[in-house]
């Protein structure tokens, strides 16, 4: 079937089905190329150029944009308005760039983190031994670079650490105290420390004193016979001229005395306070697995060692028994048995907290004068309120819920004994809590009181507890909260004499500060055992500020000598400044940041209470 029209090159034009077959195309594929490529005469090039020379081209009103037709007017009027669009958001964006921004300030820190600041830094000011590059103290510098070295029966390196207070012993039953409390503020704050930038600070300083404590006995071991209990010393009977740490006055770095090395083989107290700082450690650095293991393993070591071999450190009227005399072990038992558990999720370890026995000899049931006031030498108070957030977040129940409520019950009462309604406790006439009954150095007993009502508070309010009684009244978390608030407040300078007793907070604080380091100047001169005094005896304030020192504090009546002589005024010491660092962090902020619930229970494993044992069989 065919069809013929008319070939303007004056052929036909036929298109058909081609039955050719592929081969037959092929052949022919040349001559098709030829016809293909002949040269047009002039008469059908003229032909084929006729229909477009003679006609003008007609403009397209369209424009083809892919999927639809869109008048050319209107895409050239749109697309015009983007263009102009865009230029004239450039033109602002630049304009207000090269407008100069006030940008809102931030809002000034408050009195809290202020003094945080500050009292961290008293930690750089007592470090001994070879001090890191950002120690950040310009007077301070190495020093004590022979301890343990140059005592003839140690004969191993016992350098670093942290001098006690104004002088240059390193005494490891506070010690120990001081790092337990900061890694505790750490546990339950580290958001806070982080919020003001202070949490890597905090963590180097735990790392300082918890370095040094492995270096006190043999931490690689499994079991040991001894542990060092301090470090420098000396005689303190009158007429004594002996060159040590109690009759020279003398910058650390200038010291060429032998410093003596006490060690200790029955001292149940101050390893299980050692335990203790270890194992809080521990936890506070969970992240570093290898270091955390190795604290873990030195603090079961010193528990072990302290239940094996009973006693009290500061037995027989030991150098150490006349500044940090320990009245008793139980209460250390307590407060290490309590870290253990939490940092090795070892059940042993809370039943043995968990004892009745061992509250009885710890004195959990007896009150007395001082039940209530935590501080270095009495740890049942703070393991109470320790057992107390076991309770309320775990609620571990049978066998223990029975001494945990108690500890719970105990812990209440406490708190009421801290408000001024109640009168467990004087007053001076300025508000300050008399916890040691107006003796001298009442600062360090304070501020554990504040940070432990602060502490507690925050535990009732993460528990959806709005408050506790104190017989049949009720009171509310803010009460306590207060009464931290104010106790702080008055050491910042919400007192009588208007006077901050930190160092370097406020613009009215003590100048002549009972310490060494601190009186004498760092101007090139070697000044010996009693080159010193001359510094001692000095009118002149001190030459160098031991910024952040929170010193012992007034008197009963409000009072205060800003004397340098005088230590009972105007000493500070480690465990009462970490005391006041854990008190300032639970309330800087707007004081409700809250405790982090989970990390210190990071090492327990889920508990699963047990059913109580079914009752005794029915008898007629």
């Amino acid at each position: 079937m065919s069809m013929y029209g008319r070939d303007p090159w004056g052929g036909p034009l036929e298109i058909c089905h081609d039955s050719a077959t592929d081969d037959d195309r092929s052949r022919n594929l040349d001559i098709d190329r030829a016809a293909l490529s002949r040269t047009l005469d002039e008469t059908q090039q003229s032909w084929l150029l006729a229909g477009t020379a003679d006609q003008p081209r007609k403009k397209n009103k369209y424009v083809d944009i892919g999927c639809l037709l869109v008048s050319r007017k209107l895409f050239v009027w749109t697309l015009g308005v983007l263009l102009a669009a865009a230029v004239f958001a450039g033109a602002v964006a630049g304009i207000a760039k090269a407008i100069p921004r006030r940008h809102r300030p931030l809002p000034p820190p408050d009195d809290y983190t202020v003094a945080l600041h500050k009292a961290l830094m008293f930690f750089h000011a007592q470090r001994s031994g070879k001090l890191p590059k950002h120690n950040n103290i310009h007077w301070r510098g190495n020093s004590c670079m022979k301890d343990g070295l140059s005592d003839p029966a140690v004969r191993r390196s016992l350098v670093g650490g942290y001098y006690d207070a104004g002088d240059a012993v390193k005494f490891n039953f506070p010690a120990a105290f001081s790092m337990t409390l900061l890694s505790w503020s750490v546990i339950e704050y580290s958001a806070k420390y982080d919020a003001v930038g202070e949490l890597g600070h905090v963590r180097d300083i735990i790392k300082w004193g918890s370095d040094y404590f492995l270096k006190t006995f043999n931490s690689t071991a499994d079991s040991i016979d001894r542990v060092i209990a301090q470090v420098g010393g000396g005689a303190t009977s009158p007429g004594s001229t002996q060159p040590n740490d109690r009759y020279c006055w003398m910058r650390p770095e200038d010291i060429d005395y032998p410093r003596p090395v006490v060690e200790c083989h029955t001292c149940s107290d101050l390893a299980a306070e050692m335990a203790a700082a270890l194992a809080a450690a521990s936890i506070v650095f969970k992240d570093n697995k290898a270091y955390s293991q190795k604290l873990v393993h030195g603090a079961t070591t010193l528990f072990q060692f302290a239940r094996d071999r009973r006693g009290r450190y500061s037995a027989g009227g030991s150098y150490a028994a006349k500044f940090y005399n320990s009245t008793s072990y139980w209460d250390e038992f307590l407060w290490g048995s309590s870290w253990m558990y939490l940092a090795t999720g070892n059940s042993s370890y809370l039943t043995l907290a968990t004892n009745p026995k061992l509250a009885k000899h710890a004195g959990a049931f007896w009150g007395g004068p001082d039940y209530g006031v935590f501080s270095w030498d009495n740890k049942l108070t703070g393991a109470q309120v320790l057992l107390s957030r076991l309770r309320l977040f775990l609620s571990p129940g049978y066998p223990y819920e029975e001494i945990l409520r108690t500890f719970h019950n105990q812990t209440s009462i406490i708190m009421c004994s801290y408000l001024p309604v109640f009168k467990s406790f004087n007053r001076t006439r300025g508000g300050l809590i008399q916890l040691n009954h107006g003796k001298p150095r009442p600062l360090q007993y304070v501020v554990n009181a504040a940070f432990l009502a602060s502490v507690f508070s925050d535990y009732l309010e993460a528990a959806d507890t709005p408050g506790w009684y104190c017989g049949p009244h009720f009171y509310s978390v803010e009460v306590l909260r207060s009464f931290a608030r104010t106790q702080i407040d008055y050491i910042l300078g919400k007192n009588p004499l208007k006077m901050s007793y930190v160092v370097g907070f406020g613009k009215r604080y003590p100048r002549h500060v009972h310490h060494r380091g601190a009186s004498i100047p760092k101007n090139g001169v070697h000044y010996g055992c009693k080159g010193g005094w001359k510094w001692r005896d000095a009118k002149k304030p001190n030459p160098n500020t031991i910024a952040g020192a929170m010193v012992a504090g007034p008197d009963r009546h409000d009072g205060f000598k800003d004397a340098r002589r005088n230590y009972n005024y105007t000493e500070a010491t480690l465990a009462g400044n970490a005391g006041l660092v854990a008190a300032l962090v639970a309330l800087s902020g707007d004081g409700h940041g809250g405790v982090d619930k989970n990390t210190m229970f990071s090492a327990v494993p889920p508990m699963f209470p047990s059913p109580p044992p079914p009752p005794a069989p029915w008898k007629p």
